[in-house]
């Protein structure tokens, strides 16, 4: 069976952003209790994670914990408490939960879910107090506006080009509709640049700098997107594309600004804002194109190519010998495919495969890195910058003078191909003609 190898794109990580911080004490190094400052709670009657944080000076002791959460006087028609989950009991409008915190924090929808009062209507609000007692008896508290409804926010995708110039400036537009059923009162948009880098830093959004490129945490406190309605922000962002990655992409997220990030979208804290100009995110007529939910990744593909050789070997000796063989593939430049190419090794016949490249799988254990069919090794080969090389090494015994081959092929051809990563499709290599060598055994 063929291993799979997962290979993912540059997620945006970092801590979740919360609104309505409250500590419940005067103590610089009291806990405090985290949670959204705006919450909305679909009318379909599905469930939402609700996230709370516990911030503080460091870990506290693990134990049992209790959540009491209360809808305030005059919100009981708009929302109701769901009492059914396995860790709280209550009412409709007095609820508490009880066990170990990550249950409690809003991790899963287990814990308690706000929901929409009967005969509620999109649009109707009410709040929530949350108090959180710790393990010492510290009490943590923090309150929620509830909206009945949900704004759903989608992005434009961006029309697919057909090659950008190595370390040209580009530019993409920002669409972001709302498919929901209330508006949507300010705007958050996340761009993490990924294989890019942003040409100009603006002043509404500050610029976290990550260990893999950087992003832009823009807010538009202003702007209101009602159900059905869309707009652009403007000027369009400025990004610079690598001069070298020829499969490279960025990433793009909205969510509603008071509400924090989605349970699956998280971003980084702290960053200096740009000196640029603001961006302004303004009304226009939604535009006809494919929209996706909440954010997106956008594939930035190089008009180049990259010029990849593979080093063949004469092996001298007698049969039964042994002999190592270093099979290099060199990148020539200019670009940098990554994961498109894999290395496919036959052999001389009459040899035997004694040692072959292996990967480290867990600490201390190892497995073959190549597919081996029986005969045929098929080796993927990662990522190389131009002037890198990287040498697969394999030991063999020799049997009677006779030739085998090495060859480059691209990741979605042949027989055992899995799809590379990003739409990739090849090298583009402008010299196919060193791709092939032989492996020569004589006497």
């Amino acid at each position: 069976m063929r291993r799979r190898r997962c290979f993912t794109r540059l997620a945006l990580t970092g801590a979740l952003l919360l609104g309505a911080l409250t500590a419940c004490t005067g103590d610089e190094k009291a806990f405090s209790l985290s949670a959204p400052e705006i919450f909305y709670v679909p009318t379909n009657g599905g469930k939402k994670v609700f996230p709370l944080r516990v911030d503080g000076p460091g870990s506290y002791a693990p134990g049992a914990r209790r959540l009491t959460v209360d809808v305030e006087a005059g919100s009981e028609g708009a929302v109701r408490l769901r009492d059914d989950s396995t860790n709280c009991r209550g009412s409709a409008t007095h609820v508490v939960c009880e066990g170990p915190a990550a249950r409690l924090l809003g991790l899963t929808t287990d814990a308690f879910a706000p929901l929409p009062a009967k005969g509620s209507k999109p649009g109707d609000t009410g709040y929530l107090r949350l108090t959180y007692v710790m393990t010492d008896g510290e009490k943590l508290t923090a309150r929620t506006r509830v909206v009945v409804g949900e704004p759903v926010l989608e992005l434009l995708t961006p029309a697919p080009d057909k090659g950008v110039r190595p370390g040209a400036e580009v530019t993409y537009p920002v669409v972001v509709r709302n498919t929901g059923d209330v508006t949507v009162r300010g705007l958050a948009l996340v761009v993490n640049a990924g294989d890019l880098a942003f040409v100009q830093r603006h002043a509404n959004c500050r610029y976290p700098d990550l260990q893999h490129g950087s992003q832009a945490v823009c807010s538009f406190p202003g702007v209101r997107i009602a159900p059905g309605k869309s707009v652009a922000v403007r000027p369009a962002l400025r990004l610079r594309a690598s001069r070298t990655t020829m499969y490279g992409s960025f990433g793009r997220m909205v969510w509603p600004l008071k509400a924090g990030p989605g349970p699956n979208q998280t971003v980084s804290e702290g960053g200096e804002h740009g000196d640029g100009p603001a961006l302004r995110a303004e009304a226009v007529k939604t535009p006809h194109g494919r929209f996706t939910k909440a954010g997106d990744f956008v594939d930035v593909r190089l008009a180049t190519g990259a010029d990849y050789a593979v080093s063949g070997a004469d092996l001298h000796g007698d049969p039964g010998d042994t002999r190592k063989v270093g099979l290099t593939v060199r990148n020539n430049g200019p670009g940098n495919p990554g994961y498109t190419t894999r290395l496919v090794f036959s052999p001389p016949p009459g040899t035997d495969v004694l040692k072959e490249p292996m990967t480290e799988i867990d600490d201390g254990v190892y497995e073959p890195y190549c597919d081996n069919d029986g005969y045929t090794y098929t080796c993927d080969v990662q990522g190389l910058d131009p002037g890198k090389a990287h040498t697969f090494e394999f030991t063999l015994r020799l049997g009677e003078p006779s030739t085998g081959s090495v060859r480059l092929e691209d990741q979605t051809s042949g027989p055992t191909a899995s799809p590379a990563p990003g739409g990739a499709s090849g090298r583009h290599d402008p010299d196919a003609s060193n791709d092939k060598a032989s492996v020569v055994v004589t006497g």
